[in-house]
């Protein structure tokens, strides 16, 4: 069985003093690392960020009657509006420097690693690894992980109840065997752990 980490947006925007920051984000960041030295364990390692342009169409600043976090509506889909985080090229898109450094060091010693960018398209959010929210376009993550027959996925990353959900979800349903590692996540909305959790587990992603 061939095995995957995806470590899911692990931007200095979701951490702690970042424009949209998640409680207690850095505390993954040793455990994630940790996941990443294990060579032994994985035949690839996925690195994901937003990417975002200046005018992307979730952010709250698109809309200047809007605040963020109000529900709104996006090219047809419902969309929650955020501050602006993860403008292409800013340093609020980087990853985490842990996270960046792990990946060079690992990737000086021979295992194989990736970096995908989504939320390009300004008229879609983009929370899964895999596709866009609307599926209108798909980055190829998918492709990636078969070229290294991979068989089972584990996810990491930021945040539990949006982007690393809608990984997990959409690695299950392309027949991964998909399992998201509780303590390399954590959540916006922390009251949502519960129900993410029972959504995952329905999907059959193992949550452990």
């Amino acid at each position: 069985m061939s095995r995957a980490l995806i470590i899911v947006d692990i931007q200095n925007d979701f951490l702690p003093g970042g424009a949209l920051a998640v409680a207690d984000g850095d505390a993954i960041l040793a455990f994630v690392v940790r996941l990443m030295r294990k060579q032994d364990r994985y035949e690839l390692v996925v690195a994901t960020q937003d990417w975002h342009p200046q005018d992307h169409g979730s952010f709250s600043s698109s809309h200047p009657d809007r605040q963020p976090f109000e529900m709104h509506e996006l090219d047809g889909l419902a969309q929650m509006l955020w501050p602006d985080h993860c403008v292409a090229g800013s340093d609020g898109a980087r990853l985490a420097e842990q996270i960046r450094q792990t990946l060079v060091d690992i990737t000086r010693q021979g295992q194989r690693s990736l970096i995908i960018q989504k939320g390009h398209d300004p008229r879609v959010d983009s929370y899964s690894a895999f596709f866009d929210n609307a599926r209108r376009h798909d980055t190829g993550l998918h492709r990636a992980l078969q070229t290294y027959d991979i068989t089972e996925v584990e996810v990491v990353g930021l945040a539990f109840d949006y982007c690393v959900k809608f990984t997990a979800l959409d690695s299950a349903s392309l027949g991964y065997q998909t399992s998201v590692l509780l303590e390399g996540t954590r959540a916006v909305d922390p009251a949502s752990v519960e129900q993410v959790t029972a959504e995952l587990e329905a999907a059959h992603v193992a949550c452990r």
